[in-house]
């Protein structure tokens, strides 16, 4: 799974590192990203901006957004089998930048962080879907969530699931109008030996 993630790059150089459009001036990006969070998201592969999404995935036909609460990942095997995000699968990608994200292991009788990053690179996306909701008074969210695969070896040292993990050389490839048999093949565990992993002194 993946229920928290980071940013440790200035907006300025996660533009540079990842192809995108201009952040907008004020935008700072938090110690870390929890689900129910405002994450940052990228859903045209023309205009490459920057927009901000509640994380957990609200479907059109949701009676509220409490939903999203549990629906902040959607596992890769089962997308065109659930009726929550098989809409969005088929058309509403999206991408979701990061630098690394965190995973806890049990020591003894308490859970330790472990922070997951890439060797080769600074900032990464993770494959995502992103949906259209509004509530009875026409009040409008827009809502996202990361797409997880069965973990590497490295990974599964600490969690049997892990984040799609998408680097520059692919991830464009997850945007595309593609048939879904395709797509499904970019949802693969990440390279074991790209990957790093350290304890983490915090959560944040």
């Amino acid at each position: 799974m993946c229920g928290r993630f980071s940013i440790d790059l200035s907006p300025k150089v996660m533009q540079l590192e990842l192809d995108l459009e201009m952040f907008h001036p004020e935008v700072t990006f938090p110690p870390a990203y929890y689900p129910s969070s405002a994450i940052p998201v990228v859903i045209d592969a023309q205009r490459r901006n920057v927009e901000f999404f509640y994380w957990g995935l609200i479907p059109p036909w949701a009676k509220d957004v409490s939903i999203g609460r549990r629906m902040f990942n959607a596992r890769s095997e089962t997308l065109l089998e659930k009726p929550s995000f098989k809409n969005a699968f088929l058309r509403r990608r999206c991408l979701i930048p990061a630098t690394g994200y965190y995973e806890w292991k049990t020591l003894g009788e308490r859970k330790v962080p472990y922070y997951f990053s890439l060797n080769s690179t600074k900032a990464f996306f993770f494959a995502g879907l992103w949906e259209y909701w509004m509530d009875a008074a026409g009040n409008e969210v827009y809502s996202a969530a990361i797409i997880t695969c069965a973990a590497n070896m490295l990974v599964a040292q600490y969690h049997d699931r892990m984040p799609v993990i998408l680097d520059r050389d692919h991830c464009w490839q997850w945007m595309e109008d593609r048939p879904a048999a395709e797509l499904q093949q970019l949802l693969m565990p990440y390279d074991p030996e790209a990957m790093t992993v350290r304890m983490a002194t915090t959560a944040k």
